[in-house]
């Protein structure tokens, strides 16, 4: 039975995800979100991957991802290595994350005001892109040796275990905010219960203090501030900016007292220079949650 059109879409973090929720979607085509799991699977740590292994990463028998490889190896978004009869992410690929990225003029603004504070603490300054459960990384700045985490463009993190998460995540109307909550239970109870709290603590401070604060939860090395910059009403889109440094570098207290005033400071300046509004229901609710 097909999805009626009051039912909304349930957004994911992944791919495989949606496929194995609309099982029952008559108007969702499966060929084509199969050949996404597939290109999916390649990341980080996975950039070669044959049949047997691209089977065994998404379920998908092999026959259907050999099939599913060739086409996109024939089109251009995967490229085979015949030596090791594996394939990689082709070209072609890189061409979609253009439009979006070109939408996002605003990065070119913020650049140069990031390079100056990624140089003055020694560290990275990133904005990401709430995408579900995962914050993207549209744009980063980074000075020197910044230690085990380089964050670059396109590279996935965790939303609740992070600054930069919390931070876009504070950014939201409250009935997405409370979608989001859902969502992130549901997709993995164990770390939604171990860092609810935590999460929760950082939308708070984002309200109190403009921005909130990561002591390493997600890579013990390293600590981060972030800030809201924006919610994008129209395109449905929740942008903040953080800032992280390795551990060692940081006095006590320096995080809280120094860059997390700066981190949003800078996120203050790049919506007066763009002309973006500050404030967002969900920010205003938990100033008022931080007065009680």
């Amino acid at each position: 039975m097909a999805k009626t059109a009051s039912k909304p879409i349930r957004a994911s973090s992944s791919a495989a995800a949606v496929l194995a929720d609309s099982i029952d979607d008559a108007a969702f085509a499966t060929t084509l979100a199969k050949g996404l799991v597939v290109l999916e699977a390649f990341k980080a740590g996975a950039t070669q991957l044959g049949n047997m292994e691209l089977s065994t990463l998404t379920g998908i028998p092999r026959p259907t991802v050999a099939r599913l490889t060739h086409t996109l190896a024939e089109l251009g978004y995967l490229r085979y290595d015949s030596e090791r009869a594996k394939y990689r992410v082709g070209a072609r690929a890189l061409r979609m994350a253009h439009p979006l990225l070109a939408d996002m003029q605003f990065r070119q603004v913020a650049r140069p005001m990031m390079q100056e504070l990624a140089q003055s603490v020694r560290g990275t300054v990133s904005i990401g892109l709430l995408d579900a459960t995962s914050m993207i990384y549209v744009e980063t700045a980074r000075s020197g040796d910044v230690g085990p985490h380089v964050p670059d463009i396109g590279m996935p993190i965790s939303v609740v275990m992070t600054a930069m998460g919390r931070a876009a995540a504070a950014t939201l109307p409250q009935a997405d905010a409370a979608l989001l909550e859902e969502r992130i239970a549901s997709e993995d109870t164990e770390l939604w219960s171990a860092f609810r709290e935590t999460y929760r603590a950082g939308l708070a401070q984002c309200a109190s203090r403009g921005f909130c604060t990561c002591f390493g939860e997600y890579i013990a090395s390293i600590h981060a501030v972030a800030a809201p910059l924006f919610h994008a009403r129209e395109a449905k889109q929740a942008f903040s900016i953080n800032c992280g440094i390795p551990a060692f570098r940081l006095q006590p207290g320096q995080l809280e007292g120094e860059i997390g005033p700066r981190i949003a400071a800078l996120a203050d300046s790049i919506r007066t220079m763009i002309g973006a509004a500050p404030a967002t229901e969900t920010q205003k609710q938990n100033k008022k949650s931080a007065r009680r």
